[in-house]
């Protein structure tokens, strides 16, 4: 599905019958199907674009809840977000070893070429930026992560140079996955997560097993 026709949107608020097939599914992997919310929240910003409060609604009556306690997890986890996203997602991370290797510096120059602060859209609307403590990927630092796929090792003017193509409608792979699409789309993977992504691209590279084969050598030599 091309990026323009996800965006199209005709009725925009209302949580489409075919996503509450998927919410019901959802829900029927579980034995407590209200552990299916996480899911179901992803599943309501890969159609809104967001978490909306028809959304909401829309999944406390599949798992017969109260509003109030999606409400309560919605608002708890940064990954769920109450404005439109846009396009892309775009996270910097900024946490202790990002930080000393120029996280902070790539997360200042993508601030100020999208004209966007923390958690908030792009001048365009077409990019969210936040900070992110920590992306879970020390051995590339610093990581940068767009739509949730990472692109590692980045400068300021790489990182950059990501965003130019995105803007520019240009193909873009993550440094360990698949190309990137859209937010929509990597939302819907991280709801139903049965999109055989996970085997494309190099997930773990020499760099990411130097501390492993240290470890067996050592371990041999003993």
């Amino acid at each position: 599905m091309s990026q323009e026709k996800m965006f199209q949107r005709d009725e925009p608020n209302v949580i489409t019958e075919s996503t509450r097939i998927k919410m019901r599914e959802l829900a029927g992997r579980y034995p407590n199907p209200r552990s299916a919310l996480l899911p179901m929240l992803h599943l309501v910003q890969a159609e809104q674009d967001e978490v909306t409060t028809e959304g909401i609604a829309a999944c406390a009556q599949e798992l017969e809840i109260t509003q109030a306690e999606v409400t309560a997890v919605a608002t708890f986890y940064t990954m769920y977000k109450h404005s439109p996203v846009g396009k892309h997602h775009i996270g910097v991370c900024i946490n202790t070893l990002c930080g000393l290797l120029g996280g902070d510096a790539v997360y200042e120059r993508v601030a100020e070429r999208l004209g966007a602060t923390h958690n908030g859209p792009s001048a365009d609307g077409n990019f969210w930026l936040e900070r992110i403590e920590c992306q879970a990927a020390c051995t590339h630092a610093p990581v940068m992560t767009v739509d949730w796929e990472f692109m590692d090792d980045v400068t300021p003017q790489s990182a950059v140079d990501v965003i130019d193509k995105l803007a520019a409608g240009e193909e873009v792979w993550s440094t360990r996955g698949p190309m990137i699409r859209d937010f929509q789309a990597t939302e819907h993977t991280l709801a139903m997560a049965e999109d055989d992504l996970a085997t494309i691209g190099n997930c773990v590279d020499e760099k990411m097993l130097a501390g492993l084969k240290i470890a067996k050598s050592g371990a041999q030599q003993s």
